[in-house]
């Protein structure tokens, strides 16, 4: 589909709270292939709607491990319901450029 721009650090836009997306319509499609196409273009792992500028709860990841090319996953209106544990390791966010937090 199409590369689309990825809001930085300091964006108001990336402050604002996200809308429930409510019909997964083709818009909603073209967005979730868009976001892949923009995750993978800039060596990503995940990316949310808000980081290219649309305030919708929805967001892609790649779970690929070992062996796997790609392995994408999208995500919409997701709730955490629970947690536990703990992980460790180096994050980055494409929003946040050239910044890894351990």
């Amino acid at each position: 589909m199409s590369i689309r721009k990825i809001l930085k650090y300091g964006d108001p836009i990336l402050r604002q709270k996200s809308k429930e997306v409510s019909k997964v319509s083709k818009k909603i499609q073209i967005l979730a292939e868009d976001m892949l196409d923009t995750m993978y273009a800039n060596n990503g792992v995940g990316l949310a709607a808000p980081q290219v500028g649309e305030l919708l709860r929805m967001f892609v990841i790649d779970v690929s491990t070992g062996g796997q090319r790609y392995n994408p996953i999208v995500l919409i209106n997701p709730e955490i319901i629970s947690a536990d544990g703990e992980q460790r390791g180096s994050e980055g966010c494409l929003s946040v450029p050239d910044k890894v937090g351990i």
